[in-house]
Order: structure tokens, then sequence, then C-alpha cells
């Protein structure tokens, strides 16, 4: 069969550009799934439920494409970090970070609704910040807008002056981890390109499993 179209359901230009490096064609359509915020799920967990309710979203619009849903959280231990609402709690999100690691945690799912076909996956990194001061997140902070980051920081912009060290994929915690995707995506394609289409299922997509239980998470609260 014919290789399907792909489309990214995330506004984010950061995955847009770091997509470009695999695929030179794509489409980005946003998806508009609002996010979940269980407390009972680790970050990868959470991770992998958000990214399915993004790319199901995209699906139902255009069941002939593959679609990525993508969604990175940050967490220390059982604390998980998602978008700061405000400055006030992006300052108090690199002051909880400072001196610590932390984990940025890639949740992904490839889906073909046409073929009734579903990936779900993700990638974890390792992030060590550096001491930091109450003057040096506020410098930071003007330079950087935190408010549409995980975390409240962006490796990629002036991450230097933040990060430590890394243990694992460096493009993860820009918030596409492309060595995983590549390989994820490729046996997804080729899947498809072994089966015949099957007709546009009258019934939604199924729930995703239970994933196994690893502990209770909490979100950050600041």
């Amino acid at each position: 069969m014919e290789a399907p179209l792909l489309i990214l359901a995330s506004a984010s230009p950061r995955r847009s550009e770091l997509l470009r490096q695999l695929r030179t064609r794509f489409q980005i359509v946003p998806s508009q799934a609002a996010e979940t915020h269980g407390e009972h799920w680790s970050a990868g967990e959470l991770a992998q439920i958000n990214a399915c309710r993004k790319a199901r979203a995209v699906s139902k619009q255009f069941p002939d494409a593959v679609i990525i849903g993508v969604d990175t959280l940050v967490s220390v231990d059982s604390t998980i970090f998602g978008k700061p609402r405000t400055r006030v709690e992006a300052r108090d999100m690199l002051a909880f970070l400072q001196g610590r690691t932390h984990q940025v945690t890639t949740g992904l799912c490839l889906i073909y609704l046409r073929g009734h076909r579903q990936k779900t996956f993700c990638e974890q990194t390792d992030v060590t910040f550096r001491a930091l001061t109450p003057a040096q997140i506020r410098r930071y902070h003007q330079k950087v807008n935190p408010l549409d980051k995980a975390g409240a920081y962006a490796i990629q912009e002036r991450g230097g002056e933040l990060v430590e060290s890394i243990s694992g994929s460096f493009t993860n915690v820009v918030g596409l981890p492309l060595e995983k995707l590549r390989a994820e995506l490729d046996a997804f394609l080729a899947d498809l390109a072994a089966q015949p289409p099957l007709p546009i299922p009258r019934a939604p997509l199924p729930p995703p499993p239970p994933l196994p239980a690893s502990g209770h998470a909490r979100r950050a609260a600041f």
C-alpha cells in the first residue's frame, strides 16, 4: 500500500523542527484534546495516556493518516511537573528542580485509524541541574519564556545556564525522542505496508489497556 500521510498532533515548533530531521513530508494538526492530570499514574503512564488522547482526537478527522501524539512531563520521584500556568509557578518549579536530578519523560502514540492500529511507548532521560540562586532563576526566565515548557525550562534555550549533565536522549528533553521514534515509526509503517487496509471501524478505538502499576504520583502544586 502507498505510505499514508504523516500528521504531527502538536503545535510545538520544537517538535516539528525535530521531526523534519526524520521526515521531510508531514503535516501539523494541533490536537485540541484536554490533558489528563491523574494522581495515580507514573510520569511514563500519564505521558502515554495524554499522547493517546491527543492522537485519537486528530485521527477522527484524518482516518487515512498516521497520527503522532506526544506529551512530555518532568518529574522528581512521585512529583510531576507539566507546564507552569504563571511566572510565579515557573519560578517555584525551577527553585524545586535546582541542584537535583529529575526525569524528562515523553510519551508517544502512533495511530492509523483506517487500519485500527495503535502503538504507544515512552522515553525517559535523567537531567541534573546546577545549584541555582533566585537571581539566576529570575534572569533565566527574563531570557526564556517558561510558560509553554514542561518544568519551566528548555534545554535548547540557554540550557547550559541550568543543566549540569544529562543521561539519555537529548532530543527527548527537547520534546521528541528521535532515536526511539525513528525505530518505532519505521516498524509501524512497515507493518502497515504488509497488511491490507481495513474499513474505518464504526466504534471508536478501545481505551488503552491498563498500564502496570508503578506507585502513585502526585502533580506538583505551587
